[in-house]
């Protein structure tokens, strides 16, 4: 069980995966929606949110990679000239960079997996996966209420895409971990 896996690591370990994957996840998806914003014309500015930001920072590392709640802020977007086509893309870049970030780290991970490199990569893939499928639910101010008022069939497929990966991520790990003894009982 990847529970099993992350209880044993230390603190060091929990800080580095807190680090990789809460900062290239977040960093990389706001800035994602500033330059596809800024492609169509409009002002992108990031706003931050402290209380947020250090709940995104700690709580990985105090629950051992198990849970994760990232609003240290976000990027408003003005303009006044945005379609909801062209809205609905700016908002759909945070997620898709999400997805593509899990894919690399899994990529990573089997390449590296022998090492602590490895171990974080996975780690950051499961934080990028879960960021994409908590910013694609349909509702506020996230990012899946616009793409699913721009485009249901976009919102569905990106939808769908990372459920499966949060919920397969176990059988993931296992695949990739249990050859290296390191979720053997």
């Amino acid at each position: 069980m990847i529970s099993d896996f992350f209880s044993s690591l230390d603190i060091l370990t929990a800080l580095l995966i807190s680090a990789v994957g809460v900062g290239t996840g977040f960093i990389l998806h706001e800035l994602a929606h500033k330059y596809v914003a800024i492609h169509y014309g409009a002002h992108a500015e990031f706003k931050m949110w402290q209380t947020g930001l250090i709940l995104a920072l700690i709580l990985p590392i105090l629950t051992f990679g198990q849970f994760l709640f990232a609003a240290p802020g976000a990027v408003y977007i003005y303009g006044e000239n945005i379609s909801r086509k062209q809205n609905g893309i700016i908002s759909v870049a945070g997620p898709i960079t999400n997805i593509v970030l899990g894919i690399l780290f899994v990529l990573a991970a089997a390449i590296f997996q022998s090492s602590i490199a490895g171990i974080i990569a996975l780690s950051a893939a499961q934080i990028n996966f879960f960021l994409a499928l908590f910013n694609l639910i349909p509702i506020g101010p996230l990012d899946g209420k616009k793409v699913f008022v721009w485009s249901k069939s976009v919102w569905a497929v990106l939808f769908v895409f990372s459920l499966a990966s949060v919920f397969l991520f176990s059988l993931i790990a296992s695949l990739i971990l249990t050859p290296l003894g390191l979720l053997a009982g």
